[in-house]
């Protein structure tokens, strides 16, 4: 790519084929026997591979001496991502908006904003606007002396709104995370694996916590006021499945998680178990494969904030030139992770 942005050529490649919009903002194709560059999604006829070069944006294009398309106006998607960060703006004011006005606010069409929006941000945008009062509400609980006082600040209209989805959100009723996951029954054990000490703990919905050389003073950091308890018979055959997904990664579909997170970090984790396993993306082909081309930094702290390694797996993130980067528990136990994946689908294995 002629540009200082690393990236790899034969995915962005991939991606043009595809007509990937996710890919959109990330990249334009310049088309060197036409002298025009395109969206990655542009539904023109394909060019020849050996026409085509890559460019971060569309004015490295232009100081190349390309012209935009017509047809795909690959310098509409800065107007595009202007107008979804003036949606994500009054939807952060709170207060009723709905599709309409956010259309006259930004200038677009009602139904050609619900397009972009979805395609920038994985949620339309009602449904954003609910995930921020969520989220709202997540920050009121930990303040808040009642849970009522929670409902309001957080914009629900109703109590059985708000009950109706926390108790989605959250796997526990709201005033138990106020007071902090106290009361919340948590399963744990230490095991041993080729990898070294594992820390897996559950709750009756599924996996919370896996992680290396860590024990139950590091869970109880975790989790301040939950209840800790040694994993018993009822989690053996669940805790075997995680052993196993440990030592053979890519067998872990499967297995239950209980996991909290923001809306973003949910987005972001859902994508981590779509790679397959051997398999690696940069962090910024991540956001783009959640739709937000561009949020590599806030991708890698969602990356970061992952507390399931393995059965979320965040190992399968290197940096864009193809480097292992950072990994909370080293970059051996990384290294050797995706180097069994890659084995176990390699077809000598089979």
């Amino acid at each position: 790519m002629t540009n200082d942005r690393q990236f790899d050529e034969e995915r962005a490649w991939q991606a043009v084929l595809a007509r990937d919009r996710r890919f959109d903002g990330l990249f334009v194709t310049g088309v060197l026997s036409t002298g025009i560059y395109c969206r990655p999604s542009c539904a023109a006829r394909h060019p020849r591979r050996e026409n085509v070069c890559f460019f971060a944006t569309g004015a490295q294009a232009g100081a190349a001496g390309l012209r935009p398309c017509r047809r795909c106006a690959p310098d509409g998607v800065a107007l595009d991502e202007a107008a979804v960060a003036a949606v994500i703006a009054r939807l952060k004011q709170g207060g009723r908006c709905n599709l309409a006005e956010l259309a006259r606010l930004t200038g677009y069409s009602a139904p050609h904003l619900q397009r972009i929006f979805r395609r920038a941000t994985g949620l339309s945008p009602a449904a954003y606007a609910r995930a921020l009062r969520e989220e709202r509400a997540i920050a009121a609980l930990a303040t808040a002396d009642q849970v009522d006082e929670a409902i309001y600040a957080a914009g629900y209209e109703a109590p059985s709104r708000f009950y109706a989805a926390m108790k989605e959100r959250l796997g526990m009723e709201p005033h138990v995370w106020r007071k902090g996951g106290a009361g919340q029954m948590i399963h744990w054990a230490v095991m041993d694996t080729t990898l070294g000490p594992m820390l897996v703990a559950a709750t009756e919905r599924g996996v919370c916590r896996l992680s290396f050389a860590e024990d139950a003073e590091d869970l109880a950091r975790c989790f301040p006021n939950a209840d800790l308890r040694p994993a018993g018979e009822s989690f053996r055959a669940l805790f075997a499945e995680v052993l196993a997904a440990v030592e053979q990664p890519g067998s872990a579909a499967h297995i239950p998680l209980d996991v909290q997170g923001t809306a973003f970090q949910q987005r972001v984790w859902r994508a981590l178990r779509t790679i397959p396993p051997g398999e690696t993306r940069s962090y910024g082909e991540l956001a783009a494969m959640i739709g937000s081309a561009g949020a590599s930094r806030a991708v890698g702290s969602a990356n970061g904030a992952n507390g399931v390694a393995v059965l979320i797996p965040c190992h399968r993130v290197v940096q864009a030139g193809g480097a292992l980067g950072g990994y909370a528990y080293g970059a051996k136990i990384k290294a050797e992770l995706l180097r069994r994946e890659r084995v176990a689908r390699s077809p000598s294995s089979s």
